[in-house]
């Protein structure tokens, strides 16, 4: 299936910005989500000098089926990589700043401690910048998500991936879309004002009535702010594309989003978590 012209991305040959970001990266042994899942907006955030930083190692334990993460047994949490972390925000200028991991469900609390010194650190070093932190399941521990929601971050997100039907074939077997549900309800009861975030890949086989179903769960689960994405076939031993959504398609499923009351929608093909969360934070703080 030949990729629409609306999903392709060009790169500006030598942007410095681009450039920086990844000295500063290599330099402190930091990792990206944008390098690890090849993310098409790569070109974008790092251009405007933002990046997505993904902690706790490049080895998911996990295998989801639309991810090219590498999985199998990661090494053990660098210690240093909160101070490291901070020190790359600081130096880079970050205002914004979003943290996201692999699953870690190799350590006794998925790796939540580790998490919530990360997002302390960077706070520490630069009070003035925001943090977002995606985080995996923690297998539901309900402690765990509490330690990550104490450690102070603006905005938690927690990705449901995929409709309830497709959940079983695109996602580890240790996920599930009611445990998804579950990590969203508790971070809501756990700070009530906090905001929340989940996601949606589109174009896996899904049908309308289950992408409506999935915004109706999402919205009951009190999240704020949806992403809407288009799902793209990283290498080819992830799963093929079913359907390639125009841009069209994407605005229309924005505006039943908004009418179902989510504060905050990203929609559109090349869509991720991370896309404008700095803007999105801004107009939620100034409408509150």
């Amino acid at each position: 299936m030949a990729k629409p012209e609306w999903l392709k991305v060009r790169v500006e040959p030598g942007d410095t910005a681009v450039a920086e970001v990844r000295r500063v990266l290599r330099e402190k042994g930091l990792s990206t989500v944008c390098e690890g899942a090849r993310c098409p907006n790569l070109p974008t955030c790092w251009g405007g000098r933002t990046a997505t930083f993904m902690i706790l190692g490049e080895i998911c334990t996990r295998s989801c089926r639309f991810c090219a993460v590498p999985h199998g047994k990661p090494l053990p949490p660098d210690p240093a990589e909160p101070v490291l972390l901070a020190q790359a925000v600081r130096e880079l200028g970050l205002r914004y700043v979003v943290l996201t991991s692999v699953d870690r469900d190799d350590l006794p609390d998925g790796g939540a401690a580790h998490f919530a010194a990360c997002i302390r650190a960077v706070k520490e070093a630069t009070p003035e910048a925001k943090v977002e932190a995606l985080i995996p399941d923690f297998s539901g521990d309900r402690e765990a998500l509490r330690q990550v929601v104490e450690a102070g971050p603006d905005v938690v997100g927690h990705n449901v991936e995929t409709v309830r039907r497709l959940t079983p074939r695109v996602r580890d077997r240790r996920a599930s879309y009611d445990l998804s549900l579950f990590v969203l309800k508790t971070l809501k009861e756990l700070h009530p004002r906090l905001f929340t975030k989940s996601s949606l890949l589109l174009g896996l086989g899904e049908t309308a009535e289950e992408v409506a179903e999935a915004l109706g769960d999402l919205r009951q689960a009190g999240v704020d702010i949806l992403v809407l994405g288009q799902y793209l076939r990283p290498t080819p031993r992830e799963l093929p594309v079913a359907r390639y959504l125009p841009p069209a398609e994407f605005s229309l499923w924005a505006e039943r989003a908004k009418a179902l009351g989510f504060r905050a929608v990203v929609a559109e093909p090349l869509a991720r978590t991370s896309l404008r969360a700095a803007e999105v934070y801004a107009e939620l703080t100034c409408a509150s």
